[in-house]
């Protein structure tokens, strides 16, 4: 059926080891993710943690960037069942789990991700009368949602890090995503990037994500970046976000006009 939903397939891309790209979605500005869709990105993360706009985006941004073939995954901004739930009722790809440090707490914040029943067990709360569920016009989407939402999970400190094997072995855990800024604070070299314990973070991350036939993420900040990291094998890059790329093309621009040479 036509329509705003994903039904699994940025799911299926990953599981497969197909690389994507990304960019982050803060603006709260419907145009400007839609500008981010037309772009070309093979997936938008709305960021509800970090940017400057609630769960309300949800409504507009998922069917947006559905036009142009491109599905939204969402950064919540806590990892409650309910935040969780409404997240995936508005249409939803997928669902990032921020500041979750252990195996533990990721278990239970993944069963927010899928109906009970099965072999997934989860908590979602079940209702039908939702763009999930094509507004009660199919719900057999409910028998199908469990194998179609991507669950992404960040590893933002070192004590994630440390049990990164652990928690890339948790079904529902589809990509393990490195948040650089949050873990290089924590590892203690601040914004740090090519600092030693960064760079072996990374890489036990990414070893963890293979070994368990996961999806490896990280957020960068140019395309340059992204494309060795692609080459390192990592499959979903996000590149910056429309803030930073707006930013960054604008103050090019400026300092081409502004040139003396």
């Amino acid at each position: 059926m036509i329509g705003p939903l994903d039904e699994g397939r940025l799911r299926a891309r990953l599981a497969a080891g197909e690389p994507t790209v990304g960019t982050f979605v803060g603006a709260a500005s419907p145009i400007i993710a839609e500008v981010c869709a037309a772009a070309g990105f093979d997936w938008l993360l709305l960021d509800l943690e970090h940017g400057a706009g609630g769960e309300e985006q949800i409504r507009t941004v998922v069917p947006i960037a559905a036009a142009y073939g491109v599905p939204t995954v969402v950064r919540v901004e806590s990892g409650e069942r309910i935040r969780i739930g409404r997240v995936l009722d508005n249409g939803a790809a997928g669902v990032m789990l921020p500041r979750l440090e252990c195996a533990e707490e990721i278990r239970a914040a993944i069963r927010h991700l899928r109906y009970p029943g099965g072999a997934a067990n989860g908590d979602r709360g079940v209702a039908t009368y939702n763009r999930a569920c094509r507004f009660g016009l199919d719900t057999g989407a409910l028998d199908r949602a469990n194998d179609q939402v991507l669950g992404i999970v960040q590893i933002e400190s070192a004590r994630a890090v440390a049990e990164a094997e652990e928690i890339a072995s948790i079904d529902g855990v589809d990509v393990l995503f490195v948040g650089p800024r949050d873990l290089t604070h924590d590892l203690g070299v601040p914004g740090r990037v090519t600092a030693p314990e960064y760079i072996d973070a990374l890489e036990q991350v990414r070893l963890a994500a293979h070994k368990h036939g996961k999806a490896r993420g990280l957020l960068v900040g140019d395309g340059d970046a992204a494309r060795a990291k692609l080459a390192e094998g990592w499959t979903f890059v996000a590149v910056g976000s429309d803030t930073t790329l707006l930013a960054g093309a604008a103050r090019a621009q400026l300092d081409r006009t502004r040139s003396t040479e």
